[in-house]
């Protein structure tokens, strides 16, 4: 089947690309006409954008229970609970300054909603510490950039939110917004665990 080389219209779609890079300008043109032809529903599914999966690994369930800003429960479909404690911020002690308004935002956002979990381990506690996704949003990035809490600090560096703990600072967001807060293993040191 011998096609003229300027005739895009009847040719696949790589040999297209092919036949544009050898004939330049002229070419891209001849095959925009013929792409422009083709039925309405394959240019539709070609620009149609691909469904959210769950990461591999992931555990699905529902959140029934915020513990605190930085802690909550999910409840996988015919599984036990799962106590978590997300990973990669620190919110406020439930018992410090900010503490109950951290807890409030963390079940505004995640609380009955179905989520995704990544486990990363276990902590100290026995919870299982993770990344926990709400319609593909992460509940950790989202707690640091609202004002929530802080990204959490290792020996060396600021910690993997630091970009969404300046931002929420400069906006004087969530606890940002009044005084100088006390991070939660400060106040830790001071006033020991909460009862």
């Amino acid at each position: 089947m011998n096609h003229p080389p300027h005739d895009l219209s009847r040719r696949p779609l790589a040999a297209r690309v092919l036949v544009v890079a050898a004939l330049g300008s002229a070419a891209v043109l001849a095959a925009a006409g013929a792409f422009a032809q083709q039925p309405a529903a394959a240019t539709a599914a070609a620009s149609a954008k691909p469904a959210q999966r769950a990461p591999q690994g992931a555990i699905a369930g529902v959140v029934s229970r915020v513990t605190d800003g930085d802690s909550l429960w999910l409840q996988p479909t015919g599984r036990a609970p799962i106590e978590v404690r997300l990973r990669d911020i620190d919110a406020p002690e439930i018992c410090q300054d900010y503490g109950p308004d951290a807890k409030k935002a963390l079940e505004q956002f995640a609380l009955g909603k179905t989520a995704q979990l990544v486990s990363s381990g276990k902590d100290a506690h026995g919870r299982t510490v993770g990344a926990v996704t709400i319609d593909g949003v992460s509940a950790s990035k989202w707690m640091v950039a609202e004002g929530h809490a802080w990204s959490t600090r290792f020996k060396y560096d600021r910690g993997p939110l630091m970009k969404e703990e300046r931002m929420a600072l400069a906006l004087r967001r969530g606890l940002h917004a009044t005084g100088q807060p006390v991070m939660p293993k400060d106040f830790r040191k001071t006033h020991g665990p909460c009862k």
